[in-house]
Order: structure tokens, then sequence, then C-alpha cells
């Protein structure tokens, strides 16, 4: 399991330093929780994130146990690294906005007729319980011609969560190319 340590310090000097040493700074957070200033091991960090199987990350903070959703991150502006995390303490019940990872499967039919298939959304806005929350959306898009696309209102949403996004907004599409 992930282990990270409590920031005993806070501001931008100290942040420095830790990147410096290789750590990754993170808020820890939830409504009616007091935040929780931590840093983990950059490395050890990326790889649980890679390594987890659902929407929830899990990890230990002096001991203290959480189960939490990453909510934003930080890149670096030059290589691209992620300096800073916050993270969400998911509460069991509690109704929350989570961003939801978009993933295609198939190959489709309008990438014959000269086609290109753009990908607009990779994550979508859903309102719901952790416990009812999918950990993914799979779209096939087989069935897509050029000029074809699926918006937010053809996905099917799990009873009790609720699609916050437009229902006309485009999540993927076959275009003409180029």
């Amino acid at each position: 399991m992930l282990e990270g340590i409590t920031r005993e310090s806070i501001g931008s000097a100290s942040a420095k330093r830790l990147r410096r040493d290789g750590y990754l700074t993170a808020n820890i957070y939830a409504n009616g929780v007091e935040n929780i200033q931590a840093a983990f091991k950059r490395g050890d960090f990326l790889k649980a994130v890679r390594a987890k199987e659902g929407l929830t990350l899990n990890f230990t903070v002096d001991g203290k146990e959480f189960k939490t959703v990453i909510q934003e991150y930080q890149l670096h502006p030059v290589n691209g690294d992620i300096v800073h995390v916050d993270l969400r303490i998911a509460v069991p019940g509690q109704k929350t906005n989570f961003l939801i990872p978009v993933k295609t499967t198939g190959i489709p039919k309008g990438l014959k007729n000269k086609g290109v298939l753009v990908q607009s959304k990779k994550r979508i806005k859903v309102r719901g319980t952790i416990e009812d929350m999918p950990n993914n959306f799979i779209l096939d898009v087989t069935g897509l011609d050029r000029d074809d696309s699926i918006l937010i209102r053809d996905i099917e949403t799990p009873t009790n969560c609720r699609l916050m996004d437009r229902a006309d907004v485009a999540i993927c599409g076959v275009i003409k190319a180029k």
C-alpha cells in the first residue's frame, strides 16, 4: 500500500525542497474533515495510480488509512511531471461529483472512408455516491461513419447516478481527414 508523510511546514519553499527530494505534494480533504497536507514519493505514487483497478486510490499517511479519489493534479509547465495532487476522501453514501474516464473500443467504419476518430472528452462529470460510480465508460465506436459522433445523451448511466455535462456535447466522433 502507498505510504505518505504529513508535511510539517506549508509553503512554496518547503514544497520546492520536497520536490527536489523526489516527493509529490498533496492535499487530502472531504466535507467535515480537516484538510491534511501530505507528501508521497513521486515514483511510488505514479506506480500506485497506474496499478489501481477502480476509481479509488488507497494509501496511508502517518498510520491512518484513506480511500480517496484524485480530484485534480498540477503538471510542471516544462517537463510535464506531476508536481501536486488534490485527493478527495471518498465518503460512503455521500453524493459528490466525479470525473469518470471514457474509453473507446473498436475501429470505426468511417476510417475506411478517409475519416479520423477524434475523442473530444476524456472524462465525464457524473454525480452520485462512490458505491454507484462506474470505473469508466466504455464506448463502442465500430458503427461510427464519417461525420457521426457519440453524445453525452447516448451514454447509459447506472441507477442513482446523473450526468452533469450538457446532453448535446460530443464525446467522440469521426471527422474528415485533412
